[in-house]
């Protein structure tokens, strides 16, 4: 160790670091609520909302440590280069939600609770209005549908679907065409609508294709 660095004196002291702290696991609170709330239900993301709780105070501690010893945040990076992460984000949004994590935790460190408390009311307020626009606004929304028939009855069927698709969905466009072995696999782009009936689409769909073996995956 070094001569005259004394480790007790750069940690900060514990009444001026209980404050912080307890205002980070707050923003981290908040964050996995507004997680769920706004996100919760996809179902496709990696995850990365249960390291909230832990994260959010985590990273509060490192900067308030960091702060008073460069010795220490120098260890710090050392340690971080032998750790591999292998979870890959899946989702870009799940990014947002870790910077959120991430600007709250910095905000409780250096004590700017006023402006991270307005940052979490800006977001909070800028995804329910996103929600709302996007329940009402169906331009703003576009939706995928592949619809999968098998090669020998497709030349036969292929007008007939287009135009089926053409009456039910708004701004339909067929994106990519695949061929494997015995299928066609038709990829396409639509305006979402709110409310559709998509079990009345599916059965009249399957009615138009007769005996043909269709599938359809919807996006």
């Amino acid at each position: 160790m070094p001569e005259g660095f004394d480790i007790v004196s750069s940690i900060p002291d514990i009444k001026e670091a209980i404050v912080p702290l307890g205002f980070s696991v707050l923003g981290a609170v908040i964050t996995y609520l507004i997680y769920n709330l706004f996100y919760g239900s996809r179902h496709i993301g990696a995850g990365v909302h249960r390291t909230f709780l832990i994260g959010g105070p985590v990273i509060t501690m490192i900067f308030l440590v960091i702060q008073t010893s460069i010795p220490l945040g120098l260890g710090l990076l050392g340690a971080l280069a032998i750790v591999r992460f292998r979870t890959p984000v899946k989702d870009p949004a799940e990014i947002g939600f870790l910077l959120l994590l991430i600007a709250s935790s910095l905000g409780a460190a250096t004590s700017n609770y006023l402006i991270t408390a307005l940052m979490f009311i800006i977001v909070f307020g800028a995804l329910g209005i996103h929600r709302l626009i996007k329940n009402r606004v169906t331009l703003l929304g576009m939706g995928h549908l592949m619809v999968s028939v098998d090669r020998v009855s497709f030349p036969e069927l292929e007008k007939t679907l287009t135009a089926f698709l053409s009456r039910q969905l708004r701004g339909i466009r067929l994106d990519t065409m695949s061929m494997l072995e015995d299928r066609v696999s038709l990829h396409y782009q639509y305006r979402r609508q709110s409310g559709f009936d998509w079990a009345a689409f599916t059965n009249e769909l399957n009615q138009l294709a007769g005996t043909a073996k269709i599938e359809v995956f919807i996006g």
